[in-house]
């Protein structure tokens, strides 16, 4: 089924990658014509980028997808399998949350991690950001898992298989294009999350790969390194790009098979 006239979907398309193609255009560009001297000087530069960001960025990334698709499963299985007294007004509750601008709750966030002894670290800051995934998460894999016919696990019941079993070996290969598309969210979302690290993160050898390129912006007399912050950009995105084109094919599979069947 044709969604968009092809004419139609290649001027969004150009539309969208504008920006992007912009940043690498930007990127590469110097007082002396094209070079590459605008990323050397994101990592040579005092301020610039270390390893350290590097690895607190993926760690981010990594702790934000790994508890986003733990709860999100075991949150969708529960919401989209069994009947409940509440069910249905919980999950409600639980898309209203989404309504809520999640700036507005950052500042008691910051103060609920101090009470715990995580402020200023990668896993608070990631316990934040996956609470901020899982409304989108836990509606995703609720349609996934509601979508499986119920003859499927009732097969595999009186193959003797136990709940674990149905959940790990059925449902779960069953609901793979739901699973790549939260985890694709969540990575996403996390790697480029700019404003949660300012506010939760203080200490310059946590900071992530956002805030370092942010903070290199400022180049002699105060004047704003844009080459600089575009070749940053750049380098940011191309993780993202990357995952996105390897996943494609399940992240359209989920997005149609889950979230459409509300």
């Amino acid at each position: 089924m044709k969604l968009l006239h092809p004419v139609t979907g290649g001027a969004l398309a150009i539309l969208f990658l504008f920006p992007l193609l912009w940043s690498g255009y930007a990127s590469v560009r110097t007082a002396d014509g094209f070079g590459l001297e605008n990323y050397a000087r994101l990592f040579t530069d005092d301020s610039g980028i270390r390893l350290y960001h590097v690895v607190n960025s993926l760690t981010v990334a990594l702790l934000t997808v790994g508890g986003t698709l733990l709860v999100a499963t075991l949150g969708g299985y529960a919401f989209g399998r069994f009947s409940f007294p509440g069910r249905d007004a919980l999950f409600l509750v639980t898309l209203a949350i989404l309504m809520v601008p999640y700036a507005t709750v950052l500042i008691a966030l910051y103060v609920l991690l101090g009470w715990i002894g995580l402020e200023d670290s990668l896993v608070g800051l990631s316990l934040v950001l996956i609470m901020f995934q899982l409304p989108f998460a836990i509606f995703m894999m609720r349609n996934s898992f509601a979508a499986i016919p119920p003859e499927l696990e009732e097969s595999a019941q009186v193959d003797g298989a136990s709940s674990v079993g149905v959940l790990t070996r059925v449902l779960l290969p069953a609901v793979r294009p739901g699973l790549v598309t939260v985890a694709l969210f969540a990575f996403l979302s996390s790697w480029s999350e700019f404003f949660a690290p300012l506010i939760l993160l203080n200490s310059t050898d946590r900071f992530t790969l956002t805030l370092a390129v942010v903070n290199m912006r400022t180049a002699t007399f105060g004047a704003i390194d844009y080459a600089a912050l575009e070749a940053g950009v750049t380098l940011m995105a191309l993780p993202c790009l990357l995952l996105f084109v390897l996943l494609q094919r399940s992240y359209v599979r989920g997005f149609m098979s889950g979230a459409l069947r509300g």
